[in-house]
């Protein structure tokens, strides 16, 4: 009997020390780079993830749009990746090492160009601020092959809560926000209600129908790898629309 315990205890172990390993290191994979905007990142402003002045928001130009077959439909907003440039030893700036990007944008297709237009499905590509392009490659390559693979995302200060809308209508914008990085599901909870499920809106941008002006207000925020944090009385109940409160821990 002591046998069998032990082994199963070792298969316990062992299929944890996987999981652990899968969340952690996941492998490397197959995608193309290109860049957008100048070295300021003005034109990366903004975008298709509702993310607004990135260097205010803590993203800064360690950014990239997505292609299709990456951005799941504004999903994936939020995670991050380790890149390198690989094969091309024309192009990639020896010993450049990687570098790791938030996904703040979208790079749309163009099926008018069925050919040559690296952002069309099913490829997988990543657009780059052109900061992050030249740590790796040359201006002159232009778009280079590089890998790619999920990491945990390290961000500094808490998970951020940007409240916008009407009386009738809150429109949240959830950022700032480490480990895993996309959000999968968000809640809010007046100070005189139970918690309430918000739809995904576009991007990192989360709504609700529900009445809660006057009210003191929390949050519920669930990301892609299953953990989820609650945030209590984040915002008081003389909150402003307008307003970013800070939901003081990070995942």
């Amino acid at each position: 009997m002591a046998s069998s315990r032990n082994s199963f205890k070792l298969v316990i172990f062992m299929a944890s020390l996987v999981v652990s390993m899968s969340q952690s290191e996941q492998a490397w994979q197959n995608a193309h780079a290109t860049f957008y905007g100048d070295l300021a990142g003005g034109e990366t402003m903004m975008g298709a993830c509702g993310y607004g002045d990135l260097h205010k928001q803590g993203y800064g130009l360690e950014t990239a749009a997505l292609s299709t077959a990456l951005f799941n439909n504004g999903a994936t907003c939020g995670a991050c990746f380790e890149i390198k440039c690989v094969n091309t030893p024309q192009w990639c700036i020896p010993n450049a090492g990687t570098i790791k990007i938030t996904a703040t944008n979208f790079c749309p297709p163009n099926y008018s160009k069925p050919d040559g237009n690296w952002c069309n499905p099913p490829l997988k590509h990543f657009d780059l601020s052109m900061k992050m392009f030249l740590t790796i490659a040359r201006y002159r390559a232009g778009i280079v092959p590089v890998q790619y693979r999920r990491v945990a995302c390290i961000k500094h200060g808490g998970v951020k809560f940007e409240i916008k809308g009407n009386p009738y209508w809150i429109l949240v914008l959830v950022y700032n926000v480490g480990g895993a990085g996309d959000v999968t599901r968000v809640e809010i909870k007046g100070s005189k209600t139970n918690w309430i499920p918000m739809s995904r809106n576009w991007g990192m941008n989360w709504q609700t129908g529900v009445k809660l002006v006057g009210q003191s207000l929390s949050f519920r925020a669930t990301t892609s790898n299953g953990k989820t944090l609650q945030f209590n009385n984040v915002a008081a109940s003389n909150w402003q629309f307008g307003s970013t409160f800070d939901g003081k821990i990070n995942f």
